[in-house]
């Protein structure tokens, strides 16, 4: 198999992991308060330990606190205990099989935009860093995750919220009906990332929308 032809999760998972390995332990990140080694921590745990999985999902919903906690608290021991170079390795390598994000073709669905958004985090928090080029066939599954991750967004713009690719002609998405819609405008990738909350490092144009109340 040629190396284009591999999943998007597998491509992105190789790539961040040769960017943690240059970067060492101590680089900073677009996530706020998370070096290199806080983000190879996140993922190995987020591969390896099911348990942490309902703390990621419930994030910021009402109940998730407690069960974040759990989730903060395993990538903290897992950190704190483990060399950073078998931190990466383990991020390389991936789950085993027979834990639920080593199952074939689970991990490639659920993992491919996890990875993508945390490349981008890595990369872009260093000097002189540049959007990448994507193949199509990944820029169209960034941009269904775009749309779901913006639905998350969209009640902070209450005159609506339209997405619009701009890598490829189309009519925008309406994410939020309104009488005066914020219009979001970039590649899909750059979208994903505005609608994650990586505002300050997305390369998207904002038009329009109606002030919050």
């Amino acid at each position: 198999m040629t190396d284009a032809s591999r999943p998007l999760a597998a491509r992105e998972r190789a790539d961040l992991a040769d960017l943690l390995d240059a970067l060492g332990p101590d680089a900073p990140t677009c996530c706020e308060g998370w070096t290199t080694a806080h983000l190879a921590a996140h993922l190995v745990t987020r591969d390896r330990r099911p348990d942490a999985g309902p703390g990621y999902a419930l994030e910021r919903t009402p109940v998730g606190d407690r069960l974040h906690a759990h989730s903060v608290r395993l990538e903290e021991r897992l950190r704190t205990s483990t060399p950073y170079p078998e931190l990466v390795a383990r991020v390389r390598s991936g789950p085993p099989r027979w834990l639920p994000m080593g199952w074939p073709g689970l991990g490639d669905v659920v993992n491919g935009v996890e990875f993508a958004v945390h490349h981008e985090d890595a990369r872009r928090a260093q000097p002189g860093w540049e959007p990448r080029a994507l193949p199509l066939r990944d820029a169209d599954t960034l941009w269904g995750a775009a749309q779901l991750f913006a639905r998350a967004a969209a009640p902070r713009h209450p005159g609506g919220l339209v997405l619009q690719r701009s890598d490829v002609p189309g009519p925008g998405k309406r994410i939020r009906a309104g009488s005066s819609p914020t219009t979001v405008e970039g590649e899909p990738l750059e979208v994903l990332l505005w609608a994650t909350g990586r505002t300050d490092v997305a390369r998207v144009a904002v038009r329009g929308g109606a002030p919050a109340s």
